[in-house]
């Protein structure tokens, strides 16, 4: 279906590109939270258009200037860190235009006093398809609340924290079907 002809929503067609424009946004926000949790620059960029802007409390500027801010942080702060994605709901305007409200869960191990740190929040989002793709035009980082809480030690095996890293040697890069570690 050309992206010029505008659909029908109530169509079976139309209703079928919705689900599939919404499933897409979806893929973008779980991009951009893995992307966070790898520290994999790239993968965070690519859930952004070139021009957008990401804007978290003093913070505000372009994906890439995000990319560094949020990776200086978690290098100083984190052992450990995960994104969790939540409720989605996805508004759309027009073919080529959507505003996303995501919540969010974020886990952290604290590198000082051992201490879990848990954030949770919401990323307010306009959606837009260019090119046939649907990226992040503009976002607002909403963190609601935060607790912390002692944390009992982990015992982990050296396989184990060496399968987890925040780069592309991460277990999850090497598309295997089963670890091939001791975990």
């Amino acid at each position: 279906m050309p992206e010029a002809v505008a659909h029908d929503a109530q169509s079976s067609e139309g209703r079928l590109r919705r689900l599939l424009d919404r499933q897409e946004i979806l893929d973008c926000v779980h991009r951009y939270a893995r992307g966070v949790d790898r520290h994999d620059h790239e993968l965070i960029v690519s859930a952004y258009h070139p021009d957008a802007v990401h804007t978290r409390g003093e913070f505000s500027g372009t994906p890439a200037e995000f990319v560094n801010w949020v990776h200086e942080r978690h290098q100083h702060r984190s052992l450990r860190h995960q994104h969790h994605i939540t409720t989605h709901n996805v508004e759309f305007v027009d073919d080529n235009l959507a505003y996303a409200e995501t919540y969010f869960i974020a886990s952290s191990v604290q590198l000082s006093g051992g201490q879990l740190t848990l954030v949770g929040g919401r990323y307010v989002d306009r959606f837009e398809r260019r090119d046939s793709v649907w990226r992040i035009a503009d976002r607002v980082a909403l963190p609601e609340w935060q607790c912390a809480e002692g944390l009992e030690e982990l015992h982990e095996t050296q396989a184990e924290r060496d399968a987890i890293t925040w780069d592309r040697s991460d277990l999850s890069y090497r598309r295997i079907a089963r670890p091939r570690v001791n975990i």
